[in-house]
């Protein structure tokens, strides 16, 4: 893991982030989080391109996403990088390898971001006083799960441009349900990196941006992107399904 700078525990609290109801229930009491502040109090600050965690690396800790964009990926062993997972703030990252002990993935950060580190120990003996935490961890892998039964659907049945249309539906409300605009954002990762997530080549994900803008679909400036018919958007994958993951 390359070295990353600790910020003040105080500096920033459970009780008084503004994202907590993302990485953290909202049943928990005052009293509760503040006992839970005890085990997030670590803060660490990563620059774009920096390691939070190596594939292979003992598993210590859990990460929510204070700020900032993270990728995860495995490496196959012709030396190709196979993107797994894209994360932002108020999302919790690392839970690869708690069946193990070990990570089967390199995070890494897409743009300067922080970080809390959740020791999971800790973080697992509090869990046992605090049931509304357990419930917690329960549903943040649960969720998981369900991510990855969404990214089998996507791969298994979709065409590249439901598939596209797929990922900036769910770029789309994860933005939104953060405060941010659900039509207007930044895209951090490369149009690579999009294609290794989606299981598509480059020339597939940059044809077919080029058709959604033709189409009057979306409109893309360099990594800025706007979406500027979300109903035709949810049309190509079907309201009905799911976009989360």
């Amino acid at each position: 893991m390359q070295k990353a700078f600790t910020v003040a525990p105080k500096q920033i609290a459970c009780s008084n982030c503004s994202l907590r109801e993302f990485c953290l229930s909202a049943d928990f009491t005052q009293a509760e989080l503040l006992q839970l502040e005890t085990v997030t109090s670590i803060k660490r600050a990563y620059r774009r391109g920096d390691y939070l965690y190596h594939s292979g690396a003992k598993f210590t800790s859990l990460y929510a996403i204070r700020s900032g964009f993270f990728k995860t990926q495995v490496l196959h062993e012709n030396g190709r990088e196979q993107v797994t997972g894209f994360q932002m703030a108020g999302e919790i990252i690392g839970l690869d390898a708690i069946s193990t002990d070990t990570h089967t993935c390199d995070a890494v950060a897409l743009e300067d971001s922080e970080v809390c580190e959740l020791p999971f120990d800790q973080l697992e003996e509090l869990s046992r006083k605090l049931p509304a935490l357990q419930r917690h961890l329960h549903k943040i892998m649960s969720s998981e799960i369900v991510r990855d039964q969404g990214i089998m659907l996507l791969l298994g049945s979709m065409r590249a441009e439901e598939r596209l249309a797929a990922f900036l539906l769910n770029l789309s409300q994860r933005f939104a349900a953060r405060g941010y605009s659900a039509i207007a954002f930044k895209l951090r990762m490369t149009r690579q990196e999009i294609g290794s997530y989606l299981g598509l080549k480059l020339e597939t994900v940059s044809r077919t941006l080029s058709y959604f803008q033709e189409s009057d679909l979306v409109e893309v400036h360099g990594k800025s992107i706007e979406l500027l018919d979300m109903s035709r958007l949810l049309g190509l994958v079907g309201q009905q399904r799911s976009t989360q993951f």
